[in-house]
């Protein structure tokens, strides 16, 4: 899907056609729209294709008289068993257009392109536009952590009652995440330090308390996928050996009903045994043996209580 918008000092405006000094929002391009990035807007093949390719890394280089910047963003997966990802985004700035570019759709884009709120920042302003991008990743970076955060605080209480490894799984399912959220992040503050001392930013005037916000929210999110990440870490550890007691418990409880209902079963046992008793034409015989097996049971349970097994 490719959409056209007018920068205007406060935000975009969406417009119809492309004009000179637009911004350029294509995801999930067809093979018909990835023809128009490289017959209109010049774009070469193999830079679509490092853009396109799922485990690109974050980076800034020029080429002929553009400055591509791939970096990495967060994405929401609804049909994937890991419930977060990240993917690679890149913008390609030339003197005629901003191009954005994404192999799917995202809430980064999404939110970025459509949201009414005004902004202090002046889109009229490259350097500025792409740091407002930046800053606004690193704040669906944070989004994310924070419900991977109340995910594990989910399955954390689903834990301290299991004895299955489902919950274990989830956890590291999670874990995933932040490996990948961690792995993308510190690969964004490699490519902002180079942003930082580019030409780019050197040549044009740009809001330098927005940089040091992308810098810090960065830093920030970095920090508390690690924090997150040492959490779930132990967690697991914790856990599993929780799920193991848990399991020896059950265990346990079972092991006392087995010898508890066997003590009635082997008085009943002896009884039943062709072996002269004394009981075999008694009409009360069979009160007996249940009074003796109930009794039996009863010290059985009275010693293994005193005993504190259960």
């Amino acid at each position: 899907m490719m959409t056209y918008w007018q920068t205007i000092p406060d935000g975009l405006l969406p417009i119809q056609s492309f004009k000179r000094g637009c911004i350029v929002n294509t995801t999930d391009p067809t093979e018909e729209e990835k023809h128009i990035l490289q017959s209109t807007f010049k774009i070469a093949e193999d830079v679509i294709a490092d853009i396109m390719d799922v485990d690109e890394r974050s980076r800034i280089e020029t080429e002929d008289d553009k400055l591509i910047i791939i970096l990495r963003i967060p994405i929401q997966n609804s049909e994937s068993s890991v419930p977060f990802s990240t993917i690679p985004m890149g913008i390609i700035i030339s003197d005629e257009y901003i191009l954005v570019l994404c192999q799917s759709r995202n809430d980064v884009l999404t939110e970025f392109f459509t949201r009414r709120k005004k902004t202090a920042v002046n889109f009229l302003n490259k350097a500025d536009f792409i740091l407002s991008l930046f800053l606004h990743t690193t704040n669906i970076y944070h989004r994310y952590l924070k419900h991977i955060n109340i995910q594990t605080n989910i399955v954390e209480q689903d834990l301290e009652r299991s004895t299955k490894n489902e919950e274990l799984q989830k956890l590291l399912r999670l874990e995933k995440c932040l490996v990948y959220f961690t792995t993308s992040l510190r690969s964004n503050e490699f490519l902002l330090a180079k942003l930082k001392t580019s030409k780019f930013l050197r040549s044009n005037e740009f809001d330098e308390d927005l940089l040091d916000d992308v810098l810090i929210e960065n830093k920030q999110a970095i920090e508390m996928a690690k924090i997150y990440s040492d959490i779930q870490t132990g967690m697991m550890d914790a856990f599993a050996s929780v799920i193991s007691n848990n399991l020896n418990i059950v265990m346990k409880q079972l092991t006392i009903i087995t010898i508890v209902l066997a003590i009635p079963t082997m008085v009943a046992s002896f009884f039943g045994m062709n072996v002269p008793n004394h009981l075999e034409n008694s009409k009360i015989a069979f009160y007996i043996v249940l009074g003796i097996s109930i009794l039996m049971g009863l010290l059985g349970v009275f010693f293994i209580r005193k005993k504190r097994w259960i």
